[in-house]
C-alpha cells in the first residue's frame, strides 16, 4: 500500500529504505527520525529498530501495482543515496521507477555527489527519464555545492528542496534547475526562518523563470504558520510531466 501524506507537493510516499544518519545542520531536528524513534523496541512495528538504516526489499515493486498515476515522494523516511545502501539495491529501485512510467517520482538527497556519480554511470552522456525528478536538499548558503552536483547529474528534471531553511542562501545559480521548494522547520525545536531569506529565493526563481513552491513557515506544527507569502500562496510545479510511453 502507498502511504497517504500531508506533504503539499506530492501525492504519496514510497519507502523502499527507511532510516538514515545525520550529515549536516538540516538534519538536526529530522522529522523522520523523531517519528521513527517513538516506536523503537515496539515488537512487530515497522520501526521496531527506530531510525536504523534498513532496506525494505518487499516494497521495491509496490509502485508497479498502483494503477492510478500519482506523484510519489521516494524515501521520505531515508536517503536513497546513503553510502551504506548497495548500488545494486539503488539500481533495483530505479528499475521500478523506470518501468512505472505512469507515475512521477521525486527523489531527494543530501548525498549529492553520490547521486551525481550514480546517475552518470546509469545514464552516461544521455539524460534520465523526465518522469523521475532528482533533487537535493539545501538548508543554507554553506551547502550550495549540492546544487552544483545536481547540475552535473544527467537527470531529466532537477529540483531543490530548501527546507528547512535555517540560514540565508544568498545568490543562487539556477541553471538547469526546474523547480524550487522552500519551507521552514517544524517541531518542538524549530529554528526560525527569516522572511527576507524566502523572498530572496522567490525573487531569483521569478527572475530565472523557475517554478517556485512555498511549502510552509513552520513552527511547532508544520501548518502553524500557514503558507501565505506576501499575500499569496506559491504552488508552482515544473511544466514537465511524466508520460506513458
Amino acid at each position: 500500500m502507498a502511504n497517504n501524506t500531508t506533504i503539499e507537493w506530492t501525492d504519496t510516499t514510497w519507502n523502499p529504505v527507511t532510516g538514515c544518519t545525520k550529515i549536516s545542520a538540516g538534519c538536526d531536528d529530522c522529522y523522520a527520525e523523531r517519528f521513527s524513534e517513538r516506536f523503537r523496541g515496539t515488537p512487530g512495528h515497522a520501526f521496531e529498530r527506530g531510525f536504523d538504516l534498513m532496506l525494505r526489499p518487499e516494497r521495491v515493486d509496490q509502485p508497479l501495482y498502483w494503477r492510478k498515476p500519482r506523484m510519489v515522494f521516494v524515501n521520505s523516511m531515508s536517503d536513497l543515496f546513503h553510502k551504506e545502501i548497495p548500488e545494486a539495491y539503488i539500481s533495483r529501485v530505479c528499475d521500478t521507477m523506470e518501468q512505472a512510467k505512469w507515475h512521477t517520482f521525486q527523489i531527494l538527497t543530501k548525498r549529492s555527489s553520490l547521486m551525481r556519480n550514480f546517475l552518470k554511470r546509469r545514464y552516461g552522456e544521455g539524460c534520465g527519464p523526465t518522469h523521475i525528478w532528482f533533487g537535493v536538499s539545501v538548508e543554507d548558503g554553506g551547502k550550495l555545492s549540492r546544487i552544483r552536483h545536481l547540475q552535473e547529474a544527467p537527470a531529466g528534471v532537477r529540483f531543490l528542496s530548501i527546507e528547512p531553511l535555517v540560514g540565508r542562501i544568498g545568490e543562487l545559480d539556477l541553471t538547469g534547475i526546474d523547480w524550487v521548494i522552500v519551507g521552514g522547520e517544524s517541531g518542538p525545536r524549530a529554528r526560525p526562518m527569516n522572511a527576507d531569506w524566502v523572498r530572496e529565493i522567490r525573487d531569483q526563481c521569478v527572475d530565472s523563470s523557475v517554478a517556485f513552491f512555498f511549502k510552509q513557515w513552520g513552527g511547532f506544527r508544520p501548518k502553524s504558520g500557514g503558507r501565505d507569502l506576501d499575500g499569496a500562496e506559491w504552488s508552482q510545479f515544473p511544466i514537465v510531466r511524466s508520460a506513458i510511453q
